[in-house]
């Protein structure tokens, strides 16, 4: 189907990437908020040490959008 449009395949991946890297992050936050809460994971809520390495992948996936956004 790309053969019969304009459209470049690997602009349209290299664009995809970035709107995955910057709607990735307030899903992370929900994910991350939605898991520590006990009334609705019940006993299964994050530990600890899951909840500090998801803190620091939302940080580093924000600080990497943010920087995209403040380069371009």
């Amino acid at each position: 189907a790309l053969n019969f449009s304009s459209l470049d395949p690997i602009k349209a991946l290299f664009w995809t990437a970035v709107i995955n890297g910057v709607v990735a992050v307030p899903i992370m936050v929900m994910m991350l908020l939605l898991a520590s809460r006990s009334d609705v994971m019940g006993r299964f809520t994050l530990p600890k040490v899951l909840k500090t390495i998801g803190w620091l992948a939302t940080a580093v996936m924000t600080v990497a959008a943010a920087g995209m956004f403040a380069t371009m």
